[in-house]
């Protein structure tokens, strides 16, 4: 076993009297035993997490499939407007019951044998039930409200949908906090249309994603685009803030807060900073100040499963669907407002080049990802070394700090578990 201090989040090193930050064991990367774990005790325990927009099932009958971690799960939009979640899988032989991505139904049918549910889950059909001609048939005791599939508890914050399978996780806006959602609030202000989706499978950790959109550390590092054009770089006013519970975290920048001579001294040496690099199509960036507060750059990452951002005039949820210790999947969905003019339309069409798998920006965030997965995957028992910042899951008035990333951990250590799981 690791010796607990070792792997302590934001502790000091009896030894050095150091600050060592965060020693995560790279087993929690690539083995099964933690895939398995996190499943039944974060996404089937006590957390939100989030399945739609209500944007994507307006009208009654509407539905959409979804996984929670691996879980198939379908949202509904039932006849009095009420939203639902329920497992996607037959109450009779555990067949998926919904098998397209959206859709509008009148109820919900599995295909094997055409056991037939309500909207909210409720089961209202079975052929055959009482036999043919006296023979056959569910036993006479059988129940149709036993057998319904399982439903979730729902809970929606101005658009976007919530679900838990825990019967005491606390109301979703007392798990998000004040600050996080003063801040979802910020950008789900006024009803939204939905602009388009993407799908990006990923060959690495679902985790080293998480890791990812709490790092403020790497923007101005890996993302030349960022950089050079002056969207997002270190020395921007900027901050990296998280609910009390240190679960989730809100990342934010402004750009042009900068000063030219600063930014040159402070990237001379540094690939992702090439003033030579120009735009044969300049009016990419030229969007519009849509906040008051002139912020321009916000990731919000809620724990466990969902990343709601606005960059320059793009804004879009990244929903995280895990598939194993090694791959997992980004569903992007892009948005507007709904009282948006054409001509913010296009510019967030434009912009929407910025984001998503190939995006000018984001396309080498899932690249980071694989390079880590592929190199620790030959040495589980090595441990990462995660202190920028000072080491602790603190908060920072500046953009250079892994603090969200150790406060991630502290939640992951506490409802998951580390040391008892690496030998």
């Amino acid at each position: 076993m690791l010796n607990v201090q070792d792997t302590a989040v934001g502790k000091v090193s009896t030894d050095t009297e150091e600050p060592i930050g965060c020693r995560i064991p790279y087993s929690v990367f690539t083995d099964d035993a933690f895939y398995k774990a996190e499943q039944e005790h974060l996404f089937r325990g006590p957390t939100w997490n989030f399945v739609a927009l209500e944007a994507e099932v307006p009208n009654p009958g509407d539905f959409k499939s979804t996984f929670i971690g691996d879980t198939p799960v379908v949202v509904t939009r039932d006849k009095d407007q009420s939203l639902h979640v329920v497992v996607n899988r037959c109450a009779h032989r555990g067949a998926t019951v919904c098998r397209a991505r959206q859709g509008n139904v009148p109820h919900l049918e599995c295909v094997y044998h055409q056991w037939a549910y309500e909207l909210n889950g409720d089961l209202m059909g079975v052929p055959f039930r009482r036999g043919i001609k006296g023979k056959g048939g569910m036993p006479a005791d059988f129940d149709l409200k036993q057998h319904g599939l399982v439903k979730l508890r729902v809970e929606a914050l101005n658009g976007l949908v919530f679900a838990t399978f825990s019967q005491e996780v606390e109301p979703l806006t007392d798990y998000l906090g004040p600050l996080i959602t003063k801040h979802v609030e910020r950008i789900m202000c006024r009803p939204i249309k939905i602009l388009g989706n993407q799908r990006q499978f990923i060959h690495g950790n679902w985790k080293l994603y998480a890791e990812n959109t709490r790092d403020p550390y790497h923007a101005s590092l890996l993302h030349l685009f960022h950089n050079t054009f002056g969207l997002y770089r270190s020395t921007q006013t900027g901050e990296c803030l998280m609910d009390e519970s240190k679960r989730h975290s809100f990342l934010y920048s402004k750009a042009g807060s900068n000063d030219a001579a600063r930014d040159s001294e402070v990237y001379q040496d540094s690939r992702s900073f090439d003033t030579s690099f120009s735009l044969q199509d300049p009016s990419l960036l030229a969007g519009r100040s849509e906040f008051p507060d002139g912020i321009t750059l916000v990731i919000l990452a809620l724990y466990p499963n969902l990343i709601l951002q606005q960059i320059s005039n793009t804004l879009a949820v990244r929903q995280i669907v895990t598939h194993g210790p090694d791959s997992f999947e980004l569903v992007w969905t892009q948005f507007g407002y709904a009282d948006d003019d054409a001509e913010m339309d296009a510019i967030r069409l434009k912009q929407s080049n910025l984001i998503g798998p190939a995006g000018m920006i984001s396309m080498e965030d899932g690249e980071a990802v694989e390079i880590v997965q592929q190199a620790v995957s030959s040495d589980r028992k090595a441990r990462s070394y995660i202190a920028m910042g000072g080491g602790g899951a603190d908060d920072a008035d500046h953009l250079v700090t892994e603090g969200a990333i150790i406060g991630f951990w502290q939640n992951y250590r506490e409802m998951v578990g580390i040391e008892e799981r690496v030998s």
